[in-house]
């Protein structure tokens, strides 16, 4: 029996991953990898959407690849590509949009929070970026997909996709589920904790995985707190819920127990425990991402090896795909004299 198949990628945007990243998705995406088998993808076509410049994306994406591996993605037991590498997606992303209603992709949540924001200019991309994203996903028959909540709206769609396909064509499309392991954290915004820690906003309230210690004591102990000086995780304490939150992840100890180990102390020590527990989670990280970006032909090879294995899995769909929808297969070339 094969392992269950999980699919996650993650766009090589901002300054890289922050501490929300890694607690909320990478660090299970690492424990994933000794009973799953593990598809990671750097999202660049995705990433087009926000109209980076060719250079900082191209840039970005090998980055990303070492902070991926770094902080314990391992290519020997995962498969780790970059998304333009393989033209399945965009193919398959095509055929499922002519099964998908324009009603249908307009409801997609972060399609309209895009239209508010950029008062209808939002681009094309923007409006089949789901569709692109069910691709992704349907490409490799994945059994599950490490969501949050605001993504839960795209795996229904994609679930959906493969069912009308299914049903138009015949059976062909695994139905992918959300993960099943332990849920990510939501980890917040340290300047406005009513929002998550966000790679497109950044700012003081974005804690980057490689930001220098310095800098990350000095967000985390300039991080917006509450009135009184009880260190409770309460609803009328976002700021101090959230950093308890993130000290609970990081050291493994209850929020609970900490509240009891900081009864009476006061945020300036509590603050400055987190951040210390922080800086001391990133230290081998950022020793390894510096190591790791000091050989890009090795980080070339772990893509080129990860796109190998891909295509494998990505052929074999797609030749099932155009198949079922009438594609002419192409002639062989006709050998010459």
């Amino acid at each position: 029996m094969r392992r269950p198949r999980v699919l996650s990628g993650i766009r090589p945007t901002g300054q890289g991953f922050q501490l929300g990243n890694y607690l909320g998705a990478v660090q299970h995406w690492a424990a994933m990898q000794d009973d799953n088998e593990c598809f990671f993808f750097l999202a660049d076509l995705h990433a087009l959407t926000a109209n980076p410049q060719p250079e900082q994306l191209r840039a970005r994406t090998r980055e990303s690849v070492a902070e991926l591996l770094a902080m314990g993605v391992d290519p020997s037991r995962s498969t780790v590509f970059v998304q333009s590498h393989l033209p399945q997606h965009p193919e398959l992303g095509w055929i499922l949009s002519c099964l998908t209603g324009f009603g249908e992709a307009s409801r997609m949540t972060q399609f309209k929070d895009s239209q508010q924001r950029d008062k209808g200019e939002g681009s094309v991309g923007l409006f089949t970026y789901p569709v692109l994203q069910a691709a992704d996903i349907l490409m490799y028959q994945a059994d599950a997909v490490p969501i949050g909540e605001d993504q839960r709206q795209h795996l229904e769609l994609t679930r959906d996709l493969a069912q009308r396909f299914n049903h138009r064509y015949g059976d062909t499309f695994v139905l992918p589920a959300p993960y099943a392991g332990r849920a990510g954290e939501r980890i917040k915004d340290l300047q406005d904790p009513s929002r998550k820690m966000s790679k497109s906003i950044g700012g003081n309230g974005t804690v980057w995985v490689l930001d220098e210690p310095a800098v990350v004591t000095k967000k985390i102990r300039s991080a917006v707190t509450d009135t009184g000086r009880e260190v409770r995780a309460t609803g009328d304490k976002p700021g101090i819920t959230n950093l308890l939150t993130i000290l609970s992840v990081v050291t493994g100890d209850g929020v609970g127990e900490l509240e009891g180990r900081y009864e009476g102390r006061g945020y300036g020590d509590f603050k400055a425990d987190v951040a210390a527990e922080v800086v001391e989670l990133f230290a081998p990280v950022r020793e390894r991402y510096a190591e790791l970006m000091a050989d890009p032909g090795h980080l070339d090879s772990v893509l080129a090896q990860g796109a190998a294995s891909a295509r494998v899995v990505a052929d074999r769909t797609m030749t099932e795909v155009r198949e079922r929808v009438g594609l002419l297969p192409p002639a062989p070339a006709r050998q010459a004299g």
